[in-house]
């Protein structure tokens, strides 16, 4: 008996001492049928925490494995996954991998791979193609994913799950865009570097950032917004980056034909067409849209043209070659601003019949894309813009009646171009894989501006942009050349297989000149010159620096990842801070650029895609931060000048539950999701010698802005529902509440509910329905200076929609 319970504890002890062992797996994957070494391949014992990549030799290896059976899958872009049992006993296994070439594009897996986990957002990962987006807030809204009113562009749809952003409404038909973040201002995405496939579409990046052309989102698969650390690869504007990824055409077909047709209220009429596909190695898509509408207002008509088109060339596996182009007019009747007393009144009604608003904007790139080998890759971008923007009508004080004289004309021209060339390196640094990329980019811009009376003697209240006196103008005419040399390098350097450093440095060489003359005019209180003198004016101004920043990222597994960035800014004045000729606003002669930082920390994840959220907190700060303020003298005005130093500070969280998946696990047949969209801002003047700005609250910038809202989706089937609130904002430094002119005060807080719906018929058809602002709520947005005003802009009242869709 004793000698039984010797051997039962010798045979526990053995065990113990055999589980007590780890081993590990090793080997080198190659290319199948040659030596090639295949570096970064994912290499997982399923089931287990067990994994690692293989370095820049192909060689990997996996540490600690107790004793037992496994699976161990191999994973690498662009080939086929493999699967391979093995069992570790007593011994370390050394277990050289093939892979095989697979047919699957890197696009796809991307937002694949995510469908079914982010109910239409998701996030950049950390290297897609030659950009870095490791350690940054980032956010993807993938547009097919989505129930949203895509005809009218609807903004609080679209953008319903990016935390933080204060949207203008100046139309209904989405024509231009207008979103500010954390607290900037939301005037023609201004503070973004906004692009399309990558390469700038805004009037002037440099000069004049506004963003006249939106892509319709009908064409747009997918929408990436980066912030946190965007000036180090972007530019060095505070608000971050947004990129418009257009569609590219049917990966497995020919031809692919999608027709969209929409009617809505106020006579609102959309036709958008597609056409694409793939034919060996050419990839094609091409689209266009005409949208025309007599808007809610009376003086709001418009009309649209967009046409694109995108042909790829993939002559080999390591080079494509991509040719895009883009086109866009449009004519908009303008209905004018309001006063405060006319909007309580009357929010309906339009007191303006002579103002008119014209764009043309040609846009065109050439892409080049090259791998060099595994580890090296470069994207070079070369992109134009000719362009032009018109417009006509009476500024003077909104409560004036028109004079029914000669109006004003503004016109700006666009002449740009720029080069952007990136390479993307991928090495080892102490054994760990880590990523470089390191680029350039040249931009050359040149805007013609002119201002002054438009001829009104055959054309009454139709629009007619010409000038009575062409040869001799009555206000300005200035010419705005300027250019931009940047270089730029950001690096992952992986600590270990959770943390990662990104640092990364920018140099600028920006130099902004003016050439021209404005003048300067004495009126009586009837509005007559009685006194007019011109002033030539010349400046130059070149300035070189550099700027540099510091991202962190924590991941713990797959479903959870900590972040945190730092990063300089420096936004350059541009043309309209330094000479507009307008009753309404003066520009402060001594402005200076303006400098400050950026930082972020937040927590992200997605847990089976059950729940999926986003946490963070921010801070922007401000050296000599350009504001306005109200002044007066003979009249009331805004003044824009240097008001002092400011910080932005604040949290954004997103959060989205699917409800049936909770409850019904993987049996879930259907999606009912609840989502959450939260962000709090305290935005404010700080150390201010003028006790008028001091702890001021930053204009356009609400303290509150929360969306919420229901997805449900069944087969064929899905709907949305909407919630949308934002709290009050002041439109001036000084936070005036009440202006006689309504130029400045107060944007009352205001909510709007939205309703869309989905259904597919067959695989041809399917339509499409939304209702937006259900409860038709009275509320504005904007209070503007010049165009569309000057006045209180107010917003839509309920409208209805219905789109049928036919794709074959």
């Amino acid at each position: 008996m004793r000698r039984k319970i010797q051997y039962i504890v010798l045979c526990i002890l053995l065990v113990s001492l055999a589980n007590a062992q780890v081993y590990s797996v090793s080997g080198k994957i190659t290319q199948n049928g040659t030596s090639e070494a295949k570096p970064f391949v994912k290499v997982t014992l399923l089931g287990t925490n067990y994994a690692t990549l293989s370095d820049i030799d192909g060689n990997y290896k996996i540490e600690n494995v107790k004793p037992g059976s496994y699976t161990l899958q191999t994973a690498s872009v662009g080939y086929k996954n493999s699967l391979k049992t093995i069992g570790i006993l007593s011994k370390n296994i050394k277990l050289d991998l093939e892979l095989s070439p697979g047919a699957i594009e890197i696009s796809e897996v991307v937002i694949q791979a995510e469908k079914d986990k982010t109910f239409g957002i998701t996030r950049l990962k950390d290297v897609e193609g030659t950009s870095i987006y490791a350690g940054k807030k980032s956010e993807v809204i993938v547009m097919d994913d989505i129930t949203s009113n895509k005809a009218t562009n609807n903004t609080r749809q679209i953008y319903s799950k990016i935390a933080g952003l204060n949207i203008w409404e100046n139309d209904g038909a989405g024509i231009q865009l207008g979103i500010g973040g954390r607290g900037l201002s939301p005037n023609r995405v201004a503070n973004f570097n906004t692009r399309q496939n990558g390469y700038d579409m805004s009037a002037d990046a440099l000069g004049y950032p506004e963003s006249y052309y939106s892509p319709p989102a009908e064409a747009i698969d997918r929408i990436e917004i980066v912030r946190g650390a965007a000036s180090l690869q972007y530019g060095t504007q505070f608000g971050g980056m947004v990129n418009f990824k257009l569609k590219e055409g049917a990966e497995d077909k020919k031809i692919q034909v999608v027709s969209r047709q929409t009617v809505g209220s106020w006579n609102f009429l959309n036709t958008f067409n597609s056409i694409g596909g793939k034919e060996k190695k050419i990839q094609y898509y091409v689209f266009y849209q005409r949208k025309s509408g007599d808007g809610w207002r009376p003086n709001s008509e418009f009309k649209v043209n967009n046409a694109y088109a995108s042909i790829v060339y993939r002559a080999n596996e390591k080079l494509s070659v991509t040719l895009q182009y883009t086109f866009m007019d449009y004519l908009a009747h303008q209905p004018g601003g309001l006063t405060d007393r006319e909007f309580a009144v009357d929010p309906h009604q339009s007191i303006r019949n002579r103002n008119w608003f014209g764009v043309n904007w040609n846009l065109g790139a050439l892409l080049f894309d090259y791998k060099i080998n595994d580890h090296l890759k470069i994207n070079s971008r070369f992109f134009g813009l000719m362009a032009s923007r018109s417009a006509l009508g009476i500024l003077n004080y909104i409560e004036r009646p028109d004079p029914l004289k000669a109006r004003d004309l503004w016109i700006d021209h666009y002449n740009n171009f720029g080069n952007e060339t990136r390479l993307l390196y991928t090495y080892n640094f102490f054994k760990k894989p880590s990523t470089l990329v390191i680029g350039e980019r040249y931009y050359n811009g040149f805007t013609n501006r002119t201002q002054g009376l438009g001829n009104d003697a055959s054309t009454g209240n139709r629009s007619d942009f010409s000038y009575v006196n062409p040869n001799d103008l009555e206000e300005s005419k200035y010419s705005f050349p300027n250019n931009n040399l940047s270089f730029f390098a950001e690096n992952i350097i992986n600590l270990n297989s959770k943390l990662s450093l990104i640092p990364g440095v920018r140099f600028e060489r920006i130099q902004t000149r003016a050439d021209g003359y404005y003048n300067i005019a004495n009126s009586d209180l009837a509005g007559n010159i009685i006194f007019s003198q011109p002033v030539n004016e010349k400046r130059n101004n070149t300035r070189s620096f550099i700027i540099g920043g510091l991202g962190l990222s924590y991941k713990k597994n797959s479903n959870f990842q900590m972040y945190a960035n730092f990063s300089q800014n420096y936004r350059a004045i541009n043309f309209n801070d330094m000479r507009v000729v307008n009753v309404n606003l003066v520009i402060d002669p001594n402005l200076k650029d303006e400098k400050g930082y950026s930082t972020d920390i937040g927590i992200r994840g997605n847990k089976n895609g059950i729940l999926n959220y986003d946490i963070s907190c921010f801070l922007l700060f401000y050296n000599n931060r350009i504001g306005t303020v109200q002044k007066a003298d003979l009249n009331t005005y805004r003044f824009r000048t240097n008001i002092s130093q400011s910080r932005n500070i604040g949290i954004e969280s997103f959060v989205e539950l699917d409800i049936w998946k909770l409850i019904k696990k993987e049996n879930a047949k259907m999606k009912v999701a609840i989502f959450s969209n939260f962000a709090y801002i305290d935005a404010r003047y700080i150390n201010s010698k003028e006790a008028a700005y001091r702890n001021k609250k930053v204009e356009l910038a609400p303290n509150v802005i929360f969306k919420t809202g229901l997805n449900f989706k069944q087969k064929k089937f899905s709907f949305s529902y909407q919630f949308s609130y934002t709290s009050q904002q002041f439109t001036d430094a000084t936070n005036t509440k009440i202006d006689p002119h309504s130029i400045s005060g107060l944007i009352p807080s205001y909510y709007v509910m939205d309703l869309t719906a989905e259904y597919v018929v067959s695989k041809i058809f399917s339509v499409h329905g939304s209702i937006n602002n259900i409860s038709n709520n009275m509320y504005f947005t904007r209070r503007a200076d010049s165009y569309p005003g000057p006045g209180i802009i107010p917003s839509d009242a309920r409208s209805f929609y219905f789109t049928l869709q036919v794709k074959i």
